[in-house]
This record gives C-alpha cells, sequence and structure tokens, in this order.
C-alpha cells in the first residue's frame, strides 16, 4: 500500500515526469494534490501498470484530486536548456497551473530545483511509494502518450504511437532512413555509435 504523505495537515503535491529519456517529443510533468483520505488500491507507479490501466485510473484522479495539472516542455526548449532542466521546468509548469498552490512538494527522484519558496522533498522511486507521485505519474504518462499517439499520424514511419519517442530499434533505424523531424531532440544521441574495430 502506498504513502498517503509524507507531512500530515499539510497541503502536499507530488510531481513527476514522463519522456525524459525519449528521442523525440515533449518531456510531460504532472503534479497532484490528492485528498488527505484518498485511497485506490490500484494507483502505483505508472511503469507497472498497463496501458489500458493507466486510462482507466486517469480520470478517477482527476475527478478525486484536490487539483491537479499538466506541464509541457517541447522538444526545442529541451535543446537548448537539456532534459534535466526541462524536467525541472515542466514540473514547474504544473505546480504553476495548479488552482490550489502547495505548501509542501514531494518530487520523484534524487533532484529539484526549487519553487519558489515552497519546501520540497525528493524521494528516490517515490512513484512506487506516494500516492501523489504515482498518481502524478500516471497522468503525465497518459498526456504525454496522447501527444505521441497525435503526432504519429504526421510521422507514421516512426511509429510513435508504439514506441511513444524512447530509443527503440525501430525508431532509430527510421531516423537512420527518414532523417529527423522538428519534434526529435537534436541535443540526444539519436542513433548509435558505430564503433570501429582495427
Amino acid at each position: 500500500m502506498l504513502l498517503k504523505c509524507k507531512n500530515s495537515g499539510v497541503i502536499e503535491a507530488g510531481c513527476d515526469e514522463a519522456g525524459r529519456g525519449c528521442l523525440a517529443g515533449p518531456v510531460f510533468a504532472a503534479a497532484v494534490i490528492l485528498p488527505p483520505d484518498f485511497e485506490h488500491e490500484l494507483i502505483s507507479d505508472s511503469k507497472k501498470l498497463t496501458e489500458k490501466m493507466r486510462y482507466r485510473l486517469r480520470p478517477i484522479i482527476q475527478e478525486s484530486a484536490v487539483a491537479w495539472a499538466v506541464g509541457v516542455v517541447s522538444a526545442e526548449e529541451i535543446d537548448k536548456i537539456n532534459i534535466l532542466n526541462a524536467s525541472f521546468l515542466a514540473m514547474h509548469r504544473a505546480l504553476k497551473q495548479l488552482t490550489i498552490q502547495p505548501e509542501f512538494i514531494l518530487v520523484d527522484g534524487n533532484r529539484f530545483k526549487p519553487y519558489g519558496k515552497t519546501p520540497f522533498s525528493c524521494e528516490v522511486k517515490g512513484d512506487g511509494r506516494f500516492l501523489s507521485i504515482a498518481a502524478a505519474s500516471i497522468l503525465a504518462k497518459t498526456y504525454r502518450d496522447d501527444y505521441m499517439n497525435d503526432i504519429a499520424k504526421e510521422f507514421p514511419q516512426y511509429t510513435w504511437d508504439v514506441n511513444k519517442g524512447y530509443p527503440t530499434k525501430a525508431h532509430r533505424d527510421a531516423i537512420r532512413e527518414f532523417g529527423i523531424t522538428p519534434h526529435h531532440r537534436k541535443s540526444f544521441q539519436l542513433l548509435d555509435r558505430q564503433l570501429t574495430l582495427f
């Protein structure tokens, strides 16, 4: 069972991102404030859930949350500020959109850029430990998947509806054959380095 909060009696937001390791598409982040009494036995780290389950849980999270929001940072912005800073920016954008501002932020991972003066805690594997971070991971992942499915219609040869922009063999083969699109992150190593044996 996931923990409901780190600090009781405090308005706590969970934050997580999706798409950090992708070669194409934006990075998405979500921020979620859940009611203190909220429980749901199926909510877990989005990576441990099936796609069908994530989409089933998304409306439950949105309807139950005190506040929720999704922030997006484009591939172009990622190339300018790097993926780590882009992940922080996506979380900040999500937090800024919340209709209720949190008094404490729980962040998945081991690093974060302070959001104003709001105290925060970095939680390694937090999406498997805290309900609000798990909920944020589900929203970030499903909204990013929606986006990748949408742009896959324009560029079907990269099969983004299947790989969601991650560095699969099929994705890299398509880059090799067709080149890159405006959605690709030019600062990333898009193709495997060729090793020459002498």
